[in-house]
């Protein structure tokens, strides 16, 4: 299903595949086909595109990889949500924060998971 666009103003401190930002700048995702565009400090912008296929791995070997990747790919979701919490107010930023720990949690289910499997 897709979701409207986003765009979020929030100080960044992580890491792309290709760079590192230590700045302010925009995200906009787009959810069916996930693009990231990032404006900085001083106007310049530039984005990220890559689509998201729900089809099934090919091999168990692609599964795992693809387990593997989504897993990363979840703790930097909630590592910027974390961040983004400390834009609100008190209320709001305890219910991210709250969200921000149920995706830890569930974070530590797919770990276990891979765990099982690659331990088997």
């Amino acid at each position: 299903m897709c979701t409207e666009n986003k765009a979020v103003n929030a100080a960044a401190d992580h890491e792309h595949e290709v760079h590192e930002h230590d700045h302010a700048h925009t995200h906009e995702h787009e959810h069916c086909g996930h693009t990231h565009t990032h404006t900085h400090a001083d106007g310049t912008a530039h984005s990220h595109a890559h689509t998201h296929t729900h089809a099934t791995a090919s091999s168990p070997e692609e599964a795992l990889a693809l387990l593997k990747y989504m897993l990363d790919h979840n703790r930097h979701h909630a590592e910027e949500l974390h961040d983004l919490a400390h834009s609100f107010d008190d209320v709001t930023a305890d219910l991210i924060h709250d969200a921000v720990d149920k995706l830890g949690e569930s974070n530590d289910l797919i770990e276990q998971a891979l765990s099982l499997i690659t331990n088997a």
